[in-house]
């Protein structure tokens, strides 16, 4: 896991005009959010934010001024979405052994098993509940010799130490699909949008 530290400046400026000063000036207006506590309105350094959230579920070691240095994980992004910007942060302010839900990636190894058969993703990320400042970047499944029909649900999913499941043990993760049945899918929907 990843930690990034970054300087903030508190604001008190609100509004449309105000969040387009800030990002006239290369900046990006935020929230962190503490549980009990009323949000913290802040202005984030643009270029330095964009880059720490490129690394999945980066821990976030924020400076601010006047109120010292504290961790917070992202929670919620906007960007613009025609030229992909960033427009706002939400962060969430968390403690060292605090435990907090998250999703990682779910990543594959290995080969089906032959007969050009599909993989298909049902969940990309996996929710988890996991502490704070070690979460995990993501989970490896093995798919190796999976055949048509299989399926590999989220209690087969081996988690790293101190992570649990946010969701159903019995969720489906990935499944195999015949290609056959893909295909006659697919000729059904033709026939559907020829009628």
């Amino acid at each position: 896991m990843s930690e990034v530290k970054l300087h903030a400046e508190t604001r008190s400026e609100f509004g449309k005009g105000a969040a387009r000063r800030i990002r006239r000036e290369g900046k990006v207006p935020g929230v962190v959010y503490e549980r009990g506590l009323e949000p913290l309105h802040v202005t984030l350094p643009g270029h330095d934010l964009l880059l720490a959230l490129r690394t999945p579920n980066v821990l976030i070691d924020l400076v601010i001024d006047g109120k010292g240095s504290q961790l917070a994980i992202p929670k919620a992004v906007q960007r613009d979405a025609i030229k992909g910007f960033l427009e706002h942060v939400d962060l969430l302010k968390v403690k060292s052994g605090e435990k907090v839900t998250v999703e990682i990636f779910v990543n594959t190894e290995g080969e089906l098993a032959p007969g050009g058969n599909l993989l298909e993703h049902v969940l990309s990320a996996l929710p988890v509940e996991t502490e704070a400042t070690h979460i995990p970047e993501g989970v490896t499944i093995s798919i190796e010799g999976l055949t048509a029909g299989d399926a590999v649900l989220a209690k087969d999913v081996k988690l790293p130490a101190g992570t649990t499941l946010a969701v159903d043990e019995d969720t489906v993760v990935l499944q195999v699909l015949s290609a056959q049945a893909e295909e006659a899918a697919e000729g059904n929907g033709d026939e559907a949008a020829g009628a």
